[in-house]
């Protein structure tokens, strides 16, 4: 088995004991013993890997996408997921998209002037810049798709 083999297979059998066994064998339409073959150590199974249809039915029902974050581990990737819950219905159009930029910056500002009052930034007060930073990122990724879909 290749250097990422028993870590991909990690990651599948943690997505299935995400699920359940029961459930995962539903949604993929494998049995149990197929899908324990996906995620064993042993030699004889060491090429069998879950197929990608498999995996996306099991990561739509899992809590965390537990192989496509193992795939971009070992490509060197990070992924963010986008929990934003929206007040309204998104507007499409730069000008809207510039307005939720502008916010969510000031956003990001408040929070960091609240976490350098003290001259500590702690560990809760980094996390919480953290998520601010990957929601602009999010508007900035809503603003290039508008700009896209409006100079086609």
């Amino acid at each position: 088995m290749a250097g990422f083999g028993s870590y991909l297979k990690k990651h599948t059998e943690t997505l299935v004991k995400d699920v359940g066994i029961e459930t995962a064998c539903e949604l993929t339409g494998k049995s149990k013993a197929t899908l324990g073959r996906y995620y064993s150590d042993h030699a004889e199974h060491s090429d069998r890997f879950m197929p990608i249809d498999a995996v996306i039915n099991l990561e739509k029902a899992a809590g965390y996408p537990h192989v496509t974050g193992a795939l971009a581990d070992l490509q060197g990737i990070s992924l963010s997921h986008d929990e934003r819950r929206e007040n309204a219905p998104k507007t499409k159009g730069v000008n809207s998209d510039i307005i939720a930029l502008r916010q969510r910056f000031a956003m990001l500002m408040s929070e960091y002037q609240q976490s350098i009052e003290d001259g500590v930034i702690t560990v809760n007060e980094a996390k919480r810049l953290l998520k601010e930073t990957s929601q602009l990122q999010q508007v900035l990724i809503d603003m290039k798709l508008s700009l896209e879909d409006e100079s086609v």
